[in-house]
């Protein structure tokens, strides 16, 4: 009970314009809706499922979301995390470990910092119950955040981490929001950057330039893909890149 010498905490307000939360092939049902729960405790509404297991709906999830209907109800699903994220200029993955990929990691704390300076479409994404996000998902992340954790027993499952996250988001509305490059909009949506990459790769492959030996061809791809989302270019500079590729596939008159 409170008193004048110790009175009760004051209520969080929800921080604006929430980040999206995408379950990358979540297995069960409820996991998906204890997940629900956990991002309705912190003010997370907008729920993604990229080709989630046992399909959806899952009549599993309901009891498990404890409540958490209308996160439940608006889950929208989509068939890759490409579709996923097309509209989203910051997107983040969790995962324990870089799976030596040359990425910026982060903290939770860090993560939401981010996700708070630019006013963009945001998503934190979330990997498989058992195996978390492989090398192929997180090379459409720009960051990476990783939870501090027992390093003897640092797995959680999946509803804790979404918790984790979510309480750092609440958490970061007592902080001032940090500050953005002056001038700068945020990155672009994942689809303007996907059509840049896929542009070039194009380019590319009527120039013979991917090594036609097994393997390498797509080894070459990741890293094209690793180079170009790292940066975390604007809609403008993507669009620039863009003309650049024409540029070059098209030569000049008279030339």
């Amino acid at each position: 009970m409170g008193s004048a010498m110790n009175p009760p905490p004051e209520p969080h307000h929800m921080p604006p314009n929430p980040p999206a939360v995408i379950l990358v092939r979540p297995q069960l049902g409820m996991n998906i809706g204890a997940v629900a729960r956990a991002m309705l405790n912190f003010g997370l509404t907008e729920l993604r499922l990229v080709a989630p297991r046992d399909g959806w709906p899952n009549p599993e999830a309901g009891p498990s979301a404890a409540g958490a209907d209308a996160v439940i109800e608006g889950a929208v699903v989509f068939d890759t995390l490409a579709d996923a994220i097309a509209d989203c200029a910051l997107t983040i993955g969790t995962a324990m470990t870089t799976r030596d990929m040359i990425r910026r990691v982060t903290s939770p704390a860090g993560a939401v910092a981010e996700m708070r300076a630019a006013p963009v479409t945001s998503a934190l994404v979330f990997g498989p119950e058992r195996t978390g996000l492989t090398r192929e998902d997180l090379l459409h992340c720009h960051a990476l955040c990783t939870i501090p954790s027992n390093p003897d027993f640092g797995s959680l499952n999946l509803a804790q981490a979404v918790a984790v996250m979510g309480y750092a988001w609440v958490m970061a509305h007592d902080a001032p929001p940090p500050s953005w490059i002056v001038n700068h909009e945020g990155p672009a949506p994942q689809a303007d950057l996907a059509g840049l990459i896929a542009a070039l790769e194009a380019q590319l492959a009527d120039n013979g330039w991917f090594n036609p030996a097994p393997g390498r061809s797509e080894s070459a791809r990741r890293m094209l893909r690793n180079i170009l989302t790292r940066p975390g270019f604007t809609a403008a500079e993507v669009q620039f890149l863009r003309g650049v590729v024409r540029s070059l596939s098209t030569p000049r008159p008279g030339q």
